[in-house]
């Protein structure tokens, strides 16, 4: 066994993802801890520009026009020989649609235990300890691997991205797709119909939860949002009720947004949604409940009625 650890790149139309970056700049860390090199694995149809976007890392690349749409199947055919010969500590993914599905099929064909919807990864005596959530963060569990060897994907927003930037030339060794089982096939991506805003560039966001009581209360936080130039957003129970739609949730079910101002109001800070959130440069929470998780994450909060802040707040702003 190695002091490695292998970093699944996942990109998607020609771009590296924010949580590749994320994990990447963990990686890094850790392998220096434990005496080793962090490595970059990247599937592609052409490498060479992603390649680019990382910048100056290790790679690993297997290139094939069978890679040129996300496959599990090529995937875990592609890395199994790689992470069994190369025996790293660790195998890091992003806990995505893409790096669950690998991961998952990968750690079943190997042998290779897997830690998931991580939130934290230290070394503990030279080998991981890992913190991972489950029933959307209400219970956490720290993992040890057995022989101290596993793979992990981890959650969104556990580890800033700018670690994983770095500027220079990549240094990629170039590794040919083995056969692969051809009985899962990609046959197109189907997309959500664009909303009327994207949320994820907005510089304000007002965003409004459970605490909102009812539909028609939303006009009072659209006014809110109008003064200080902003949008609407939501937590997940407002976009499951259909009172706006699922291109204005924020979460980890939703969209991962860094505003300058974000305002949560009568959003309680369930893990799922401070998952999206809690990158943002100020956020001020507003609840009933003192004991709010979202008072944990805000710059600054205010326990009150919602129903009393937004209108005076607007009045004030007018």
């Amino acid at each position: 066994m190695s002091s490695d650890i292998l970093v699944l790149v996942e990109h998607r139309d020609g771009t590296v993802t924010e949580g590749t970056f994320e994990i990447l700049g963990r990686a890094r860390e850790l392998a220096s801890q434990a005496g080793g090199e962090a490595t970059a694995l990247l599937l592609a149809a052409d490498a060479g520009p992603l390649a680019d976007q990382l910048g100056d890392w290790s790679i690993i690349a297997i290139e094939d026009p069978g890679l040129a749409e996300f496959s599990p199947s090529a995937y875990q055919a592609a890395l199994a020989p790689i992470v069994t010969e190369r025996e790293p500590m660790l195998l890091l993914a992003t806990n995505s649609g893409v790096g669950m599905d690998v991961a998952g099929g990968l750690s079943g064909a190997i042998g290779l235990p897997l830690a998931a919807f991580a939130t934290s990864i230290t070394l503990a005596d030279g080998a991981p300890l890992v913190t991972c959530q489950s029933f959307a963060g209400k219970i956490e569990a720290r993992v040890r691997f057995r022989d101290d060897r596993g793979i992990c994907t981890v959650v969104a927003g556990a580890y800033p991205a700018g670690a994983g930037r770095v500027a220079g030339s990549p240094r990629v060794e170039r590794v040919p797709l083995p056969a692969v089982d051809q009985r899962v096939r990609f046959r197109g991506l189907v997309r959500p119909e664009a909303g009327d805003v994207d949320i994820t560039r907005e510089t304000v966001l007002v965003s409004v939860g459970r605490g909102i009581g009812e539909q028609d209360n939303i006009e009072l936080v659209e006014e809110l949002a109008a003064a200080l130039g902003g949008v609407v957003s939501s937590s997940r129970p407002i976009a499951d009720a259909g009172w706006l739609p699922r291109t204005r949730q924020v979460g980890k079910s939703g969209l991962r947004v860094k505003p300058k101002l974000y305002l949560a109001l009568g959003i309680s800070g369930a893990p799922e949604h401070l998952e999206g959130m809690r990158d943002a440069e100020l956020i001020v929470a507003v609840n009933t409940d003192p004991r709010a998780p979202i008072f944990g994450v805000a710059h600054y909060g205010a326990v009150a009625d919602i129903l009393d802040v937004v209108p005076a707040l607007t009045k004030r702003l007018g």
